[in-house]
């Protein structure tokens, strides 16, 4: 059985608040890993690693859950491939 993976960038709404949204994210959808990184002049982003079976889910699918997760600004797809 193949699995899949994806990595995002999701920006906060508050850069201030990086640890609230990253426990807002894993209490929503258990993801496989999370990392938060500063890009430049105090604007924060959290990457976000889930491997998924995409005969079961479908990247679109995680996207949509990830947007609707608190403390969410933005979202974008920094890597996808099958595993």
């Amino acid at each position: 059985m193949s699995k899949a993976t994806i990595l995002f960038k999701v920006y906060p709404s508050d850069p201030d608040k990086v640890p609230q949204t990253m426990d807002s994210i894993k209490a929503a959808m258990n993801p496989s890993g999370m990392q938060a990184q500063e890009v430049a002049f105090g604007i924060k982003l959290i990457k976000v690693l889930f491997v998924y079976d995409p005969k079961q889910t479908g990247s679109s699918q995680l996207e949509e859950q990830l947007k609707k997760v608190p403390g969410v600004s933005e979202i974008e797809v920094e890597e996808e491939s099958l595993m």
